[in-house]
């Protein structure tokens, strides 16, 4: 690991492709409608005009992204949820599903004032929760690999700078090595997929095993690294929940007139869940 070098790694935020291995496939357009559909859970995560990353549908409600696509490169703020639009699917302007989002959690672990270090590679995830769910029969969302991932074939689908109107896609590449939680990857990714999922195809459908954090060097070649999920996604549903905004209730109060029992509602109440979620 002391050939790569760090500081040349760069954040992929919506050119130039990464050299690919001899043995890896080539990166193709998905340009008809039977291409994409099986990858349609993918889409463009547009940030407001100011840019985009790519996000996966992982459930009918959330969008698996890299955290630093939630944050503005220009002032290294946050993203308010209103500056953020999911769109799955989308080829030559249309989408299979378009959603406005409600809620933004990137990982305890990431901070966007350290720039791109190994700890925040590391810790380079995003859960965003969106206003409408995306009902299933609509997109079948994709899964988590819960296995520890092992170097071999993997595969990328993703939206980039030049490619911004269709998916791409990678359909071999490899995991090649891991170091302190990251995974490097030879695949051929730029600026604009960031958090493209990465899939493996060992049990059939693709799962997922890591989204792309940055690109950077290893013994002389352009490669890419992501991260071990599981965990990292396990803690951000769980300060999704701890930072939901609790729902609005009606209270019901029962008054009693002539003898009978009446159940008037009054709006307004608030329920706060212990712990805040």
């Amino acid at each position: 690991m002391g050939r790569m070098f760090w500081g040349a790694l760069a954040l992929l935020i919506a050119v130039v492709p990464a050299a690919q291995a001899q043995q890896n496939t080539a990166l193709r357009g998905l340009g008809t409608a039977n291409e994409a559909l099986v990858w349609q859970a993918v889409g463009r995560l547009d940030m407001d005009a100011r840019g985009f990353c790519t996000g996966t549908l992982i459930a009918p409600d959330l969008v698996l992204t890299a955290a630093h696509c939630v944050y503005d490169r220009r002032t290294g703020q946050a993203f308010a949820p209103a500056d953020l639009t999911f769109r799955a699917g989308l080829r030559n302007g249309e989408a299979v599903a378009e959603r406005a989002v409600v809620q933004i959690e990137a990982h305890r672990g990431y901070d966007p004032a350290r720039g791109v270090e190994v700890r925040n590679i590391r810790h380079d995830v995003a859960l965003l929760r969106l206003e409408v769910p995306i009902p299933t029969h609509v997109l079948d969302p994709f899964v988590l690999f819960r296995e520890r991932v092992s170097q071999g074939p993997v595969s990328v689908v993703s939206y980039g700078r030049g490619r911004s109107e269709l998916p791409s896609r990678q359909s071999v590449c490899r995991m090649f090595d891991r170091y302190q939680g990251v995974l490097l990857f030879d695949c051929d990714v730029t600026f604009g997929s960031s958090g493209a999922p990465v899939f493996t195809h060992k049990n059939g459908r693709g799962q997922i095993v890591s989204v792309i954090s940055s690109v950077g060097q290893y013994d002389g070649r352009r490669v890419s690294f992501g991260m071990a999920l599981p965990q990292l996604v396990a803690e951000l549903k769980q300060q999704m929940r701890a930072n939901a905004t609790s729902p609005r209730a009606e209270h019901r109060r029962v008054t009693v007139t002539n003898g009978v029992s009446r159940t008037q509602r009054t709006g307004g109440a608030k329920f706060v869940r212990p712990g805040g979620s």
